[in-house]
């Protein structure tokens, strides 16, 4: 077996999207416990204000990093895998300069905009200077993208899993005593003081590896390409960052900041806290589909096992979550977040549909297909929001997780046309089978928490998640032997 091989059979995928997949776990736990102090001592309204805050800072970040952390990774990658030294470092130097021209671009307009998005979320201009002292955050973000791409690339997994774990810790050691000192008072500085040590962490963690150089203009002229390919993702990341601010204020306009905090905590646990499994594909998978893109068979097999693995390791844990979110919400936050429980248990299909479909997406990136991509992720943003407004107006909270969940099913099969149209993509046959057996077990779960209670629930959560972990295992078993 080849590299190339090697590098897309299933015990290679399995092997780090098991350690990513551990390290995200280990993560998890850390913020829940973290998230259940918060909501604690900060309760559903300051939740819900870290969350706009959060969400602002991201989308002014996304708009102002001109792309570097992930064309840079599409750039730095392929001098790496040619294995030429003297490229590597150009493109090193290249992705870390137009990182601090974007870390402090990014700091100027955020302070400019501060007035604007006072004003957009809260109607006032009372949060002016807490968006002014939170600007140096979208720095801290494009500093740390641009070290991260600089990992990713060069493959020093190692490395971003420990960058992991020290994040996860130091965030939790600080949250605690600043929230019980200071209450909501410690929003501002506690996220300044995070991002910072993020930054300072991962510089330091790739700096060992391989040493800052002095930026230069030459070098901001050489990356002018990169950068014109990394515009059109920050347009993606904008859609993707802008529905998520858009939807918050929606929100917090029509109802209350508590009905955000809620919303956040249901989104948290179900959507992003299961989504960072999926984190190896940001590491492992995207350099690796980079490589082999252009052979149509390779591309192939390599898309369709990644969905495989994915969505084998994902799906008995999903069951389980369904089953035992009325316990876990109440335990890792408090009964005021039971409101969001039916939102949440609709949202699980939306995972099932991500674990699909996540793989497929990176098609477009790693063919440099950047109109393409920005046209899908546009595509999404715009229906996710009229989809959220319009079944919260009906159904409230509930109607947010049944927006999600149709909206990832439809995107998911308009992903699949259109790169089946584009790149001649296929779903094998046996795994188009095994997507609609582990869905339809998701679907009964669903049904069964929303119309069982009592012994018949247990029993019925039981068989459900023992079944999906009975197929998943047999299925990864058989791969692994055969090959």
């Amino acid at each position: 077996m080849d590299d190339k091989s090697r590098n897309s059979s299933y015990k290679h995928i399995l092997k780090y999207t098991g350690m990513f997949g551990g390290v995200q776990v280990l993560s998890i736990v850390v913020e829940i416990i973290r998230n259940k102090f918060v909501a604690v001592m900060l309760g559903p309204s300051g939740m819900g204000l870290v969350s706009i805050y959060n969400s602002a800072m991201r989308m002014v970040a996304d708009s102002t990093s001109l792309g570097v952390a992930t064309s840079g990774v599409r750039n730095l990658s392929a001098a790496y895998e040619h294995g030429d030294s003297g490229e590597i470092n150009r493109w090193m130097c290249i992705v870390r300069t137009w990182a601090l021209v974007t870390a402090i671009l990014g700091m100027v307009v955020c302070m400019a905009l501060s007035p604007l998005l006072s004003e957009v979320v809260f109607d006032n201009g009372d949060k002016t200077l807490a968006f002014i002292l939170l600007s140096p955050i979208v720095a801290c973000m494009a500093i740390t993208g641009g070290e991260l791409a600089v990992l990713k690339a060069t493959r020093q997994l190692k490395k971003l899993a420990s960058i992991t774990i020290t994040n996860v810790i130091v965030a939790l050691v600080l949250t605690l005593p600043v929230y019980a000192l200071m209450g909501m008072d410690g929003i501002v500085p506690l996220l300044v003081v995070m991002s910072l040590l993020q930054m300072i962490v991962t510089v330091l963690k790739s700096t060992s590896t391989y040493p800052y150089s002095m930026p230069s203009m030459d070098l901001l002229a050489e990356g002018v390409p990169m950068v014109k390919l990394g515009i059109v993702f920050v347009l993606a990341a904008v859609c993707g960052s802008a529905a998520d601010f858009i939807i918050r204020s929606y929100l917090s306009a029509n109802s209350t900041i508590a009905t955000v905090g809620l919303y956040n905590a249901g989104f948290m646990m179900t959507m992003t806290y299961a989504g960072m499994i999926f984190s190896a594909m940001e590491t492992d998978y995207f350099p690796r589909l980079s490589a082999c893109c252009k052979q149509q068979s390779s591309m192939n097999i390599t898309v369709n096992r990644q969905v495989e693995v994915s969505l084998m390791i994902i799906s008995p844990l999903l069951v389980v979550f369904t089953f035992l979110l009325p316990i876990g919400l109440p335990l890792l936050y408090s009964g005021k977040f039971l409101s969001v429980l039916d939102m949440m248990h609709i949202m699980v299909i939306a995972m099932y549909m991500r674990a699909v479909k996540l793989p497929i997406a990176y098609l477009p990136l790693a063919h440099g297909d950047s109109l393409l991509y920005l046209l899908m992720e546009a595509l999404y943003a715009v229906a996710i929001v009229v989809a959220v407004m319009f079944c919260f107006d009906i159904y409230g909270l509930t109607g947010t997780g049944i927006a999600i969940a149709l909206v990832s099913v439809a995107d998911f099969f308009m992903l699949w046309f259109a790169m089946k149209v584009r790149y001649e993509f296929s779903l094998a046959y046996h795994l188009k089978w095994y997507i609609a057996i582990q869905v339809t077990i998701g679907v009964a779960s669903l049904v069964s928490t929303l119309c069982l209670d009592g012994w018949v629930y247990c029993a019925a959560g039981i068989a459900l998640a023992l079944l999906s972990t009975v197929l998943s295992w047999k299925n990864i078993k058989g791969k692994v032997k055969r090959e």
